[in-house]
């Protein structure tokens, strides 16, 4: 509901702006220690990147109440803002976009670590599960370029806005595809954000989606074997309905000006 949304909002406001906070019986203030708001910001961010990695993974409308709390808190705390980005581009190095390639006396589990991959006691994380983590980091990312806060001031720049989205896919296309992880995160962040880029790139977001069918799907089919082709098929037939209808739909989730009166 809207108004939960509101009161998670002003907790976590009134905690960084050194209000005391009842938090589990207790109240705290960030003044009660010379670097504690230093250790919430750090925590907070954190947080933040593994609901994207948990909870939006599974749940994936989950994206949108998410991104605007944190897109709010951006705004009013900086500080917060760039320390997610450094969580996220640790945990999901896709989300610079970035393929770490493997220097010489890197072990394999280090590289394994590099590319995102969770490894316990020499044991890498499942293909499925490591996807799904992926998926749910950049649909987050994907929310927050394009939502602000809607009780804030909305007096400057949203600090992290749909420019960054529009470098990212850039950047992404600027890319030699890998296999399975390639389709799936173009098609996650077309999926949440294909509508604003449209509404704010209009024919330059265009020529590129022509991009992608005629010359990078192409690319990721050449390196994908017969038995990755899942998400690529999605990919092509997200493109093509979207390249025929000459419109990209609003993503599912998206919050609308009913729900803020809930």
């Amino acid at each position: 509901a809207g108004s939960k949304l509101r009161e998670v909002f002003d907790k976590i406001n009134n905690l960084l702006s050194g209000k005391p906070v009842q938090t589990e019986g207790q109240t705290v203030s960030v003044t009660q220690h010379p670097q504690g708001l230093e250790f919430v910001c750090y925590k907070l961010a954190e947080k933040f990147v593994k609901h994207g990695e948990g909870e939006v993974s599974f749940h994936r409308d989950s994206a949108f109440p998410i991104a605007v709390v944190l897109s709010g808190i951006w705004e009013l705390h900086p500080r917060v803002g760039d320390i997610f980005l450094a969580h996220l581009h640790k945990k999901c190095p896709y989300s610079v976009p970035f393929y770490p390639a493997r220097k010489e006396g890197t072990s394999v589990e280090e590289y394994q670590r590099m590319l995102g991959y969770e490894v316990h006691d020499s044991k890498v994380e499942e293909q499925d599960h490591f996807l799904k983590r992926m998926s749910g980091m950049i649909r987050l990312y994907a929310a927050i370029i394009q939502l602000r806060w809607p009780y804030g001031s909305k007096q400057g720049a949203h600090p992290h806005g749909l420019s960054y989205g529009w470098r990212w896919l850039a950047q992404m296309l600027n890319l030699e595809p890998l296999a399975d992880v390639t389709a799936m995160l173009l098609l996650d962040f077309l999926e949440v954000c294909g509508n604003a880029l449209m509404k704010q790139y209009g024919i330059q977001f265009w020529k590129t989606m022509f991009f992608i069918q005629k010359s990078y799907i192409p690319r990721i089919e050449a390196v994908t074997s017969s038995g990755q082709m899942g998400c690529l098929s999605r990919l092509k037939n997200f493109v093509q309905k979207c390249l025929q209808a000459e419109e990209i739909p609003l993503p599912k989730g998206i919050l609308t000006p009913s729900f803020w009166r809930t």
